[in-house]
């Protein structure tokens, strides 16, 4: 009787990376992974020690795929907010991911890319060495917090994005004046979550730079 076949790691991560694409975080586990591999639990578990040490390798993959070609261009600015785009882009190919990314911190290749990168250009700001890390970890943080707040609206499902969108204008345009009265006077004007968000994200991102660079002081 022929043996089950052996799955390198890239092939584990790549169906795992798909099962999440139709699912989220919460309902993955190791045992439908296996179940679509049609191998036991156990021999994944070779390649990674646990759920969250797979989902971190997944989310990982992502970030390694957005630096690929990646060449630091411009000033400080400029390099992290092209660094912060092509994250944006490639967690935006793959929404579902998004969130395990920001749940799931990842320590691998791609997450120390994305970290050198983004602690080089700090130092080129101009800011003294005892400040950098803290400056990065805020940028993180932003950054983790737009990119999984956009992705999750972008996870749904035309219907679902469809019925969201109905939900909003009902919600907005029938407000009522007196109980809501600033709610009523700019519903015209109010944009649902999902509209203009690169705008968005590129302006809150440039406000960020702006005051990090406002604490850099002059030599």
């Amino acid at each position: 009787m022929a043996g089950r076949r052996r799955w390198s790691t890239e092939e584990i991560l790549d169906a795992a990376a798909e099962l999440l694409r139709t699912g989220d975080a919460d309902s993955f586990s190791v045992r439908k992974l296996a179940a679509v591999l049609g191998t036991d639990s156990s021999s994944l578990y070779r390649h990674f020690r646990s759920k969250t040490e797979l989902l971190r390798a997944v989310a990982d993959r992502i970030l390694l795929a957005a630096m690929d070609g990646y060449r630091p261009e411009g000033d400080w600015k400029q390099r992290i907010t092209a660094l912060a785009l092509r994250a944006r882009e490639a967690f935006g190919q793959q929404p579902q991911l998004a969130a395990v990314w920001g749940r799931y911190a990842s320590s691998g290749t791609g997450s120390r890319l994305v970290m050198e990168e983004v602690l080089q250009a700090l130092r080129a700001s101009g800011l003294p060495d005892e400040e950098v890390p803290l400056r990065y970890h805020r940028l993180a943080v932003l950054l983790a917090a737009l990119i999984a707040s956009e992705a999750g609206v972008g996870a749904g499902t035309p219907e679902e994005h469809e019925q969201g969108m109905e939900l909003f204008r009902v919600a907005v345009l029938g407000a009522d004046p007196e109980r809501f009265p600033a709610l009523a006077h700019f519903a015209r004007d109010v944009r649902p979550l999902g509209v203009e968000r690169r705008a968005a994200f590129e302006e809150i991102l440039a406000a960020h730079l702006t005051h990090i660079e406002a604490a850099i002081r002059p030599n």
